[in-house]
């Protein structure tokens, strides 16, 4: 009789201890619980008087806005497949004067052309699929991405690996990604005559025109033997918690870049040649011309100190350096403050600076004995400052719906940059995260 009563005890024993184990393995927590959908948009706008277009001198006005969505499906407990898609509509004083003569006016470096050329849209798709170890302890991604815009066509692949340890208070990670690019390169439209094959002045295009200055006008041009570029990046990180209050990390990049870096359309003056004009319009004496290798090498660090239950301090800092003379510094801090329980605002500050390019030069300040030459202002020494402001509404509860879309939160943000240059331009920044229920 107790051996009868013994086995069904230990059928039931097992039954339970059974239930346990398949419960762990249905209920494991998911890494994403469901699908959620980001709408994000930015307005951006510059100024300034140093267009690479026109060889570092005339408008720098441009407009761009740039919607985009991000949804992220989770695919099961692990895996989550994410789709980010954008396009961002613009316009360009500067690159609208590759052609300055395709407007009814006289052509000005410091005024806009209304051709082909004063407006574009890029496009772009990245999607990336992550998995997360069953411990939440290891996740590895992968992507892949496409852009392209009037004169260029990018792909891109990459991956990242992250590992975490000491009960997750330890990170460590490596990402690597490669861009192929290629370029549909467009020329000054006053240089294109004198690409081999073609007739110079003698084409159709200069007897619309009267020359003055120099009326012999007669560039050395030849245009770019290789019309694609190719970027190999890896990165490394490590994130450590230091106390209850205090997380900090670190960041090495490499970045590798060979084929054409030089942008066709930006023109270059040089200081030994005499000046020929078409209307107000100065003609290209040649195309920017840089090396066709770049190596990068940028290390920083942030430092995040929960003050309180209202404010946190977020800091970072970024020392760049590359092969062409160019060594920057970027320090910036961000203070949220959390007001309500579903309001943060978040001002912020940010100071950047860099030394010119080895094969940098002002308007007409190069010569035409030099092998690389750019008047880009990029590539100049200057310094900046960017100050921004911010507000986020977060309610996990989702109470407001549109449908089936639980609203998460909503982002706003507005970030004001200038250049000891003269540049300056303005950000405005926002998002609605929503849950599909």
């Amino acid at each position: 009789m107790k051996r009868l009563l013994i086995l069904p005890i230990l059928l039931f024993a097992v039954s339970v201890y059974a239930q346990e184990q398949d419960t762990t393995a249905v209920y494991k927590k998911r890494v994403l619980e469901t699908t959620e959908v980001d709408f994000l948009t930015s307005y951006y706008t510059q100024d300034g008087d140093n267009a690479a277009v026109s060889g570092g001198i005339g408008t720098e006005k441009l407009t761009d806005f740039t919607p985009t969505i991000v949804v992220s499906l989770p695919l099961n407990d692990d895996d989550v497949l994410t789709i980010d898609a954008g396009i961002s509509a613009y316009t360009s004083a500067s690159s609208s004067n590759i052609n300055p003569f395709d407007d009814s006016g006289d052509a000005n470096a410091f005024q806009a052309s209304s051709g082909a050329s004063s407006g574009d849209t890029w496009t772009n798709l990245n999607i990336s699929y992550s998995h997360s170890s069953d411990d939440r302890n290891k996740i590895w991604t992968a992507k892949a991405s496409v852009a392209s815009e009037f004169d260029y066509l990018s792909f891109g692949v990459g991956g990242s690996y992250a590992m975490l340890f000491n009960e997750k208070n330890t990170e460590v990670s490596v990402t690597a990604n490669i861009y192929m690019d290629t370029w549909n390169a467009l020329y000054p439209i006053e240089l294109r005559p004198f690409a081999p094959g073609r007739n110079g002045l003698n084409d159709g295009f200069f007897s619309q025109y009267t020359i003055t200055g120099n009326t012999a006008y007669a560039p050395a041009f030849t245009p770019h033997d290789s019309e694609t570029r190719n970027s190999y990046a890896i990165g490394f990180g490590f994130s450590q918690i230091l106390s209850r209050n205090l997380q900090g990390s670190l960041a090495l990049d490499l970045v590798q870049q060979q084929g054409l870096l030089s942008t066709p359309f930006q023109r270059v003056y040089f200081g030994d040649v005499e000046d020929s004009f078409i209307q107000g319009f100065q003609l290209a004496d040649d195309i920017e011309r840089l090396p066709d290798t770049r190596f990068k090498v940028a290390v920083g660090g942030r430092l995040n100190y929960y003050i309180n239950q209202m404010l946190v301090m977020r800091t970072y800092y970024r020392y760049y350096t590359d092969d062409w003379g160019i060594t920057s510094n970027t320090a910036s801090i961000e203070l949220p403050v959390k007001v309500t329980d579903k309001f943060t605002l978040y001002p912020s500050y940010r100071y950047y600076n860099q030394t010119a390019a080895d094969y940098f030069a002002g308007y007409e300040q190069h010569l035409s004995t030099e092998e690389f030459y750019t008047s880009d202002y990029d590539l100049s020494e200057f310094n900046a400052n960017a100050y921004g402001f911010g507000v986020s509404y977060t309610d996990i509860f989702t109470s407001f719906h549109l449908g089936k879309f639980g609203l998460k939160s909503i982002d706003l943000k507005y970030l004001y940059y200038k250049r000891n240059t003269g540049l300056t331009s303005g950000l405005i920044s926002g998002g609605l995260k929503f849950v599909v229920d």
